[in-house]
């Protein structure tokens, strides 16, 4: 039987490398153990799959093709997420969607966000040189940073500054020559007509090449010179010890804890730079392969001490709490719906506010969204007649004929997290349980307690506390 400390620790690594676990789901990883755990996570077996895509396809058509609403993309990822038994790759996919932010306010082509997460989610947890290059052929991307406006005779510098500013170096370590530089390397790297979309709905762009279109001069870039094309100017940034830096702190901000906003990190050093450090050597090591860095992180002392650490995002609210309750499995009818919520808390998949992508951490929370968070966890977590609620009543019911209210809030901390809080909101948790009495499991009053360990759930789940992970 695993101990209450390994427990919690799971419950650390699901929620920070998945979207949580059920207290089921997790005292058997835990028996599994962490380092396995951390292992199947990063090269998931076979009798691990992913959500069943052609399922969603032939129940909801409309979330493969798309349109100009990121609706059923975000219906589409909300499934994926939902329903994979590989949760990283998933959250690899939404860590990438953060760097690389795209948004469907301009690229009016839903499918093709579609097809730029299914690309992070196939190579996500592999090489970031090999990723960057498919990143800079992906359609959404071109189309999002104008590269089909980048002419040799006239170049257009949108991806080639945003590709050092915020994809791989960050401000402070380029100069507006390199900018300039780099976007001749690019031109020609663009996309071809695609077939009108009537009668037949939308068809997709293509990555294109055009020779007559690239800039085959000469090419001074962070002090080296030559001919370089894209492949060239890309190697060259993997060579400059800030990229390794920029990646390593973008991975700690997301996995580990809430750093301050991408643009603020030439003046605002990291909150553990040797931490960093530590990541960006293996990094390079590997050859910028993503899952070395991983799995050091995951298994270090500065991961597994971090809780509470980083607040949840909008998606980390909606997806954890649907997996915890067990609401919306398969191809819902409901997933369109479902989909926009995290958009009301502030984040909308498919659609970031602009390239820089989504402010983190306590930004994530006001007046508006913390309520929207609230509800929406509130309204899943009360309602006992959904599997994973259902699940959690028989937990802290244990088979007991009664309890005190101490130890209904007791019981129902823990098995909806384990959550951690302080003393001042747990006695708040108690006092409320006082008013009722003890708890019965009696036949007759099955129903009532049940009811009441659903108010408990719902009380823990408006917590500060809660907010965090």
């Amino acid at each position: 039987m695993s101990s209450r400390e390994d427990v919690a620790l799971m419950a650390h690594l699901m929620r920070r490398a998945g979207f949580g676990a059920t207290r089921d789901e997790l005292e058997r990883l835990a028996e599994q153990g962490y380092e396995q755990t951390v292992e199947r996570l990063l090269d998931p077996p076979d009798d691990l799959p992913r959500a069943d895509h052609h399922l969603l396809y032939r129940f909801i058509p409309s979330t493969e093709t798309g349109g100009p609403s990121p609706v059923p993309g975000a219906a589409n990822w909300l499934y994926h997420m939902i329903n994979t038994q590989r949760p990283l790759e998933e959250k690899m996919a939404l860590f990438w969607h953060h760097v690389f932010a795209t948004a469907n306010s301009k690229v009016d082509n839903d499918n093709h966000l579609t097809a730029q997460t299914e690309m992070f989610r196939d190579y996500g947890l592999g090489n970031y040189r090999d990723l960057l290059v498919r990143v800079a052929k992906n359609p959404a991307m071109i189309f999002w940073l104008d590269n089909n406006e980048n002419h040799k005779r006239a170049p257009n510098e949108n991806w080639g500054r945003e590709l050092l500013e915020l994809f791989s170096l960050g401000v402070g370590h380029y100069s507006e020559e390199d900018v300039f530089e780099c976007a001749r390397a690019f031109t020609g790297w663009t996309i071809g007509a695609k077939i009108p979309r009537q009668p037949h709905h939308r068809f997709s762009w293509r990555f294109e090449f055009r020779p007559e279109e690239h800039d085959y001069g000469q090419k001074t870039f962070l002090g080296r010179s030559g001919s370089f094309d894209g492949e060239d100017i890309i190697d060259i940034i993997l060579e400059q010890p800030a990229c390794a830096r920029f990646v390593a702190r973008h991975l700690y901000n997301f996995f580990v804890a809430d750093e301050p906003q991408v643009p603020a990190w030439s003046v605002e050093p990291p909150r553990d730079p040797q931490a960093i450090e530590t990541m960006a050597e293996t990094l390079v090591e590997s050859g910028y392969e993503i899952r070395p860095v991983l799995r050091q992180m995951f298994n270090s002392d500065f991961f597994k001490e971090s809780l509470h650490q980083k607040v949840k995002s909008p998606v980390e609210v909606v997806v954890g709490t649907l997996r915890l309750t067990g609401d919306l499995k398969g191809p819902d009818p409901r997933l369109a719906a479902a989909g926009q919520e995290p958009a009301y808390m502030g984040q909308s998949l498919h659609d970031p506010p602009s390239v820089e992508g989504w402010h983190t951490g306590r930004e994530w929370i006001n007046s508006g969204s913390v309520v929207k968070r609230i509800n929406f966890v509130v309204d899943r977590v009360s309602d006992t007649e959904l599997p994973g609620v259902r699940s959690i009543v028989g937990r802290v019911a244990n088979g007991d004929a009664a309890m005190t209210a101490e130890a209904l809030v007791d019981r129902c901390l823990d098995a909806l997290g384990p959550v951690v809080v302080s003393e001042q909101t747990r006695r708040e948790l108690v006092s409320h349980a006082e008013d009722e009495g003890p708890v019965s499991w009696a036949a007759e009053e099955r129903e009532n307690s049940s009811r009441r360990v659903g108010d408990m759930l719902a009380l823990i789940a408006a917590t500060t506390e809660y907010q965090f992970h």
